[in-house]
């Protein structure tokens, strides 16, 4: 087996074992090529191509960097160790299929990527295999919560999975340069890793004494992730262009021309292409429109300056976890408007948590969360979960000449009055 050096626009020169060079040589990662990393964000920031891939290799490199901090830091980690936690960061979106945030977090289509049993069936096919020859099969199965906790330290898992990863650090940079934009965090957060209590940890204290500086360092990355969700990963048109799929998907497999095990056979463009061509109108229709970027528009939106809490919750149990009744109302919605089905789609997302702020910290009282209530961070963070939390919105998309009167059809059906002050009619 040989090495590989590649060169990264956001890390530069990486170099690739030969452990991890062969399992990049696998079909499984290859395919990642063909999978973009923020899905349909290409259609407002065009330079969004960068792909599942891509963001792997990046992954890797980080988890290294933060091996490497925890050595600094003390800490022994043999060899095999750090050569299996490299293995499982270039892994750890195996399973992901095109559009797959989407279709599993936004629609509920399918169990989350890293929840759901398509790794251990992988694992007990050609990629379990390639790993078994490989001899790390287990180690890494392990780091990618495959097998039971106490076969690999659990800090090594929270550097390929945990609160503030190496996934976490690789697509804050990657999405923001690939967007255009000029937001970034220090490489200072690379000094503040350490073990504590077989947990990784943010080290915001040092000698007995809190570190500001460290401390304003985590706060810089979770306002970075707070930046990249309302400017990439919310914006509307990203939004309704993945729903619009995300609806097509669902009337294939409806109307069994698609199935979730095909998904892993198929990228970006080969599913677009193969709901254009199914024979079922609806859903080609949606999934034509996307490719021509005749996107549906915002003919309802609300969000909780108007949806009291309760109501926001009690619409994600209807809209977001329920298929069957975000469908009935999709269609009752499409009877009132005298569209067809394809042309009216609901979108409820799952109440907005950032679920980062929740790392665990060491600080001069000892281990606790950076968001607990007797943090020294609890202010900037609190504040900043609160606009997080914000960033929730309920939207019904139609097309431009149903723009009026969707806005005043679905206000009256959901008692709550389109919050959009656009040119109607």
């Amino acid at each position: 087996m040989t090495q590989a050096l590649l060169r990264d626009p956001i890390h530069g020169d990486i170099e690739l074992s030969s452990l991890e060079t062969a399992v990049v040589d696998l079909p499984v990662m290859q395919r990642l090529r063909g999978i973009k990393q923020l899905g349909t964000a290409h259609l407002v920031y065009p330079g969004a191509l960068h792909t599942r891939f891509d963001h792997s290799i990046g992954v890797c490199a980080v988890a290294h960097r933060i091996v490497a901090s925890l050595r600094r830091s003390g800490l022994s980690i043999p060899a095999e160790l750090e050569d299996a936690i490299g293995v499982a960061a270039l892994l750890h979106d195996v399973t992901h299929v095109p559009f797959g945030h989407t279709l599993e977090d936004e629609r509920r289509l399918f169990a989350r990527h890293d929840k759901g049993s398509r790794l251990a069936d992988m694992f007990a096919g050609e990629l379990g295999a390639a790993l078994s020859r490989l001899g790390i099969r287990d180690m890494v199965g392990g780091l990618l919560g495959l097998s039971s906790p106490e076969s690999v330290p659990r800090w090594a898992q929270d550097i390929v999975s945990g609160s503030i990863d190496a996934d976490l650090l690789d697509y804050l940079r990657r999405d923001s340069f690939f967007a255009g934009l000029s937001q970034n965090y220090d490489d200072r957060i690379f000094r503040c890793f350490a073990e504590h209590a077989d947990r990784l940890v943010i080290r915001l204290a040092r000698h007995g004494m809190d570190r500001p500086d460290a401390r304003s360092e985590i706060i810089g990355v979770l306002r970075l992730r707070y930046y990249l969700t309302e400017r990439v990963y919310y914006h509307h048109t990203k939004v309704v262009a993945g729903a619009m799929i995300s609806k097509s998907v669902e009337i294939a497999l409806d109307h069994g021309v698609l199935a979730e095990s095909d998904l892993l056979e198929l990228n970006d463009w080969t599913l677009l292409d193969r709901l254009a061509r199914c024979g079922v109108a609806d859903a080609a229709a949606l999934a034509q429109r996307t490719l021509n970027r005749d996107l549906l528009k915002r003919g309802y939106v609300v969000s909780g300056r108007s949806v009291p809490l309760e109501l926001r919750k009690e619409w994600v149990s209807r809209y977001h976890v329920s298929r069957v009744q975000r469908a009935a109302v999709e269609k009752e919605l499409a009877e009132k408007l005298d569209l067809p089905f394809a042309d009216v789609v609901l979108y409820c997302p799952a109440l907005s948590a950032m679920k980062e702020a929740a790392v665990p910290v060491e600080t001069s009282r000892g281990l606790e969360l950076l968001n607990d209530a007797g943090s020294a961070a609890f202010a900037e963070i609190g504040a900043l979960q609160d606009r997080y939390a914000d960033l929730w919105r309920f939207y019904v998309f139609v097309p431009a000449d149903a723009v009026a009167r969707a806005g005043s059809i679905a206000g009256e059906m959901f008692q709550v009055p389109c919050e959009l002050a656009l040119k109607r009619g």
